[in-house]
């Protein structure tokens, strides 16, 4: 005996599978870096707000990260926070960068040990450089960074609503705690 799925079944799998397709589709493509990052205004104090975090930073609050461009072209990148809670042990990482060259300077390798080197892909910064969502093609982690710790519901969900639709598993989304930070 054959069985047959009513019309509404049928057109809910159709809808299923076309999202997962496209789900997929968009993991396959490279992240869009932004055109151009104007590294002196990039350079400074960005609070980690969330992200699909490494191991390293799941339980991180109080995340600040510091970019400081050196005389060589360099940067190096410094990322503080409490580890476990707002008063957990200071956790302290700094990792040399370079900018990929022909990318707009929104391309960077990270040498998080020694010699292996990590992708971060600016792929959207607002205009007024004060928040920022960096990927990497691999879809493994993503970050959220503001100049301010507290960042408005609305512009964190469109911070977020990026890493979705690059392919990100938002089920792994972390929000950052920053009650230090608020002062």
């Amino acid at each position: 005996m054959r069985t047959v799925l009513p019309v509404w079944h049928r057109c809910l799998l159709l809808l299923l599978l076309l999202a997962a397709g496209a789900a997929t589709a968009s993991r396959d493509q490279p992240i869009q870096p932004v055109a151009q990052v104007d590294l002196p205004r990039f350079m400074g104090t960005w609070y980690l707000v969330g992200g699909i975090l490494t191991p390293f930073e799941r339980e991180a609050w109080n995340a600040v990260q510091t970019y400081t461009l050196q005389a060589d072209g360099s940067i190096r990148t410094t990322l503080g926070f409490n580890h476990r809670g707002a008063d957990g042990p200071r956790r302290q990482t700094e990792a040399p960068a370079r900018v990929r060259p022909g990318t707009g300077n929104a391309v960077w390798d990270v040498r998080v040990i020694g010699p292996w080197k990590s992708q971060y892909v600016v792929g959207w910064l607002r205009q007024d450089y004060g928040l920022m969502v960096v990927a990497r093609d691999a879809r493994d982690y993503g970050w959220v960074f503001a100049r301010s710790p507290s960042v408005p519901a609305a512009e964190l969900e469109r911070a977020r609503q990026h890493l979705q639709g690059w392919g990100y598993d938002m089920a792994r989304w972390r929000q950052v705690p920053h009650p230090l930070n608020r002062g």
